[in-house]
């Protein structure tokens, strides 16, 4: 068998580039967007101390050489987030950033060890505009590319379409007859047992180690993602506390958080924050992804002590992250995400 031509041959190239120019056509119009509504444009850092604390992040470890020879590890950002969060408490009020980040461990249709990420906060304002900047960055993209619709593997989504707005507790118990938050307590905290036992009940499978974690995800992945952005744009919200990450709990549940993530054709496209600026709070959260990471993983990534100070003096606002190069994937129809990436990072 013949092996695939590389990306750089001409007649590939040839192929490519269509998308590509669209790429670049949207990159000029999403800064258009921001600028129109008072951003500043930042670049950040790609060498940080932490790449971020989630148990399933992987990082690019390197190192520092000092000019006294001394060797001080560091990591490629995995997101620019701890930077823009830095950013507004420094005094920034509307920020975007738009550049590469590398995650490893990741290569697929839909993932790349190096890819691009748009994110953007809001000072003072309720993670509610972020929802509808999504909706407004889904039609400037269609618009963009001349798309009617977005398709990926047979699923369609109208672009134009105001978002379904859904709650992952409603999400649970229309795709999967799962009552969720039966197994949250108002503290936050949750009951494995319960949950396996609603999984078993609904023939999806489950193995005796499973965390709550474990199984939240199973079924996110299983039963509700693949059903999420058909026809129009899906924003899943309201996630349950224990799934929080970076955002603050919702004053008017307790048990679920201010974070939700957009979805077309069921490819996750972004996700978005009310932002946490409890550093104490964050840190409890940090230390627990890593200790499950060293669990499964055997390794854990240090806390960024810089990022945990800033976050206590930063004021409330909202935070998103998009996966340009989804978007892109969509708006021109690619079928996979190396389809829109100028130069991919060769095969392994």
């Amino acid at each position: 068998m013949t092996a695939a031509s590389p990306w750089w041959t001409p007649d590939v190239h040839a192929d490519r580039r269509p998308r590509l120019m669209l790429r670049n056509g949207l990159t000029a119009a999403l800064r258009e967007w921001f600028a129109a509504r008072d951003f500043v444009e930042v670049e950040t850092a790609a060498l940080q101390v932490s790449p971020g604390n989630e148990a399933h992040l992987a990082a690019f470890a390197t190192e520092a050489v000092g000019p006294d020879g001394a060797r001080v590890p560091l990591y490629l950002h995995t997101s620019p987030e701890f930077a823009c969060k830095k950013l507004l408490a420094a005094g920034e009020v509307r920020i975007f950033s738009l550049g590469a980040v590398w995650r490893n461990r990741e290569r697929g249709p839909l993932h790349h060890p190096e890819f691009t990420m748009l994110e953007w906060y809001r000072v003072g304002e309720a993670y509610e505009s972020l929802m509808r900047d999504c909706a407004d960055l889904l039609a400037l993209a269609a618009t963009r590319a001349g798309a009617a619709r977005f398709s990926f593997r047979g699923r369609d989504c109208d672009p134009f379409a105001e978002p379904e707005r859904l709650t992952v507790a409603d999400a649970f118990s229309r795709h999967a007859g799962i009552d969720l938050l039966a197994t949250v307590a108002a503290d936050g905290g949750t009951d494995r047992d319960a949950l396996y036992a609603a999984l078993t009940k609904a023939g999806l499978r489950t193995a005796p180690d499973d965390s709550w974690a474990d199984l939240f995800s199973r079924v996110m992945v299983e039963k509700i993602e693949p059903n999420l952005g058909l026809g129009r744009a899906t924003i899943l919200c309201e996630y349950p506390i224990a799934e929080a990450a970076l955002a603050r709990p919702s004053q008017r549940d307790p048990r679920v958080a201010e974070r939700f993530e957009l979805y077309c054709c069921g490819v996750e496209l972004a996700n978005g924050f009310g932002e946490l600026t409890d550093a104490e709070e964050q840190r409890r959260r940090f230390i627990l992804e890593m200790d499950e990471k060293e669990r499964i993983y055997g390794e854990r990534y240090p806390l960024d002590e810089d990022f945990l100070a800033a976050l206590a003096t930063m004021p409330q606002a909202s935070g998103i992250a998009l996966g340009f190069d989804r978007l892109v994937m969509l708006a021109t129809g690619a079928q996979k995400i190396e389809d829109v990436i100028w130069t991919p990072v060769a095969g392994f």
